[in-house]
């Protein structure tokens, strides 16, 4: 630098050449995130509220990186993706999502998620200098395209399971030691419930596809998943020299979209209903198929849809289970109530709708083997080895195989009556 200002500057004017860049030479040796002294830096973690897209319900975050000396910031992001990538939603079906790890200027997420409505909360974390050195060295190594891209996996190693891992590494484990205590009554199904409540169909779908994985117990550590949960957590960590993680707060950007409620929605009275309503049609309309064609229409077109909108379940449940690596979605017990056997009952349900005809003896079989399997489910719910939090399905699926079983029974053959002399 010294020899190239002294080509630029008169001969005669070296000497004080020489003297600006000595004072300059701390400023230019660390002008930016990736070189700049431990001493030198801040590091925050930015929390982003939900957004409106289904991926974006869970929120985000990304930790912050900000040289104090030159005012640059870089914001460094987990579970970026891309729809463009190479076979991304074959892989995304099968459960293989690679993912990455990126940086860009801090600013640039502000302008994002403050012009999409979603708040920003950033938490200056009260780190030694060895620790934000350490830390930016990490980082800047992740992103690096030799090392950005991981194995995402919803619950286990998403964006903010990767912050979270990357501070406590730096904390020399102290994080994952101060959020070991439990955290009563909530589980990954019941977060993941919550936070899709603002789409209902998206989120019954994903409660349905869910396995007992989705119901292991929460702890403050594993909850931690969740960018909001992980910021509430560390208000109460306590840093290396005993101080508050947090040194301050600061929201950048209020909430401007709607906010996901404070609990999960509880599905056992509405899937109840639904159920209930579901199988009294079926006995209703099988009783009064003699009287008006319309039930007897009705029993058959709504009967052969619901067999097979439950196999098509059944099967779906199976794939997940045995063709993917959506681990989340693996040994589902809602397949003691959804499951592909519903099909067999097709045919002799689209016959019931001719004048006189009559259910057959394998359709009420099949019927009374579906009511049974859910009789099952619900008294399986009483034993610790079945764990999976499914009774709301339970309480949906058994009063609409009851009642299709008393439909059916309603609709067999009947022997004629002897008629007396």
């Amino acid at each position: 630098m010294l020899a190239i200002l002294c080509r630029i500057v008169p001969h005669r004017a070296c000497p004080l050449a020489a003297l600006l860049v000595c004072a300059l030479l701390p400023c230019l040796a660390h002008a930016g995130v990736a070189d700049a002294p431990g001493g030198d830096l801040r590091v925050d973690l930015y929390t982003y509220g939900p957004g409106e897209i289904y991926w974006e319900r869970f929120g985000h975050d990304a930790l912050v990186i900000t040289d104090t000396a030159s005012g640059e910031a870089y914001a460094f992001n987990y579970g970026m993706f891309d729809f463009d990538q190479k076979d991304f939603y074959l892989n995304f079906a099968r459960g293989i999502m690679i993912y990455r790890a990126a940086a860009w200027p801090a600013a640039d997420d502000i302008q994002q998620f403050s012009g999409e409505g979603r708040s920003i909360t950033d938490q200056h974390l009260d780190l030694t200098p060895a620790q934000r050195a350490a830390l930016r060295d990490f980082l800047v190594w992740n992103v690096q395209p030799e090392h950005a891209r991981y194995r995402y996996r919803y619950f286990a190693d998403n964006c903010t399971t990767r912050v979270r891992d990357a501070l406590d590494k730096v904390l020399g484990g102290a994080l994952e030691r101060q959020l070991a205590g439990p955290v009563h009554g909530e589980t990954y199904r019941s977060e993941t419930d919550r936070l899709m409540s603002g789409q209902p169909w998206l989120m019954v779908l994903l409660d349905l596809g869910l396995g007992p994985y989705a119901d292991q117990p929460l702890t403050r550590w594993t909850g931690a998943f969740i960018p909001e949960r992980l910021m509430n957590e560390l208000r109460s960590v306590r840093a290396t020299d005993g101080a508050p993680l947090v040194q301050s707060e600061t929201v950048l950007s209020p909430q401007r979209l709607p906010s996901p409620p404070a609990q999960a929605p509880d599905l056992r009275l509405p899937l109840l209903i639904a159920g209930l309503v579901l199988g009294l049609a079926f006995v209703a309309a099988a009783w009064l198929r003699d009287r008006y064609d319309i039930d007897r229409w009705w029993f058959a077109i709504v009967g052969t849809a619901y067999a097979f909108v439950v196999g098509i379940a059944g099967v779906l449940m199976l794939v997940l289970w045995f063709a993917t690596d959506h681990r989340a979605a693996w040994a589902n017990e809602n397949l003691w109530l959804f499951n592909p056997l519903a099909w067999s009952l097709i045919p002799a349900l689209w016959r019931l709708r001719k004048p006189g005809a009559c259910a057959a003896r394998f359709a009420l079989m099949v019927a009374g083997l579906s009511a049974l399997l859910a009789v099952f489910a619900l008294a399986s719910k009483l034993t610790p080895w079945f764990p999976q939090h499914n009774l709301p399905w339970i309480l949906f699926a058994l009063p609409a195989w009851l009642g299709l079983l008393c439909g059916s029974w309603l609709m067999r053959p009947r022997k004629p009556r002897p008629i007396s002399a």
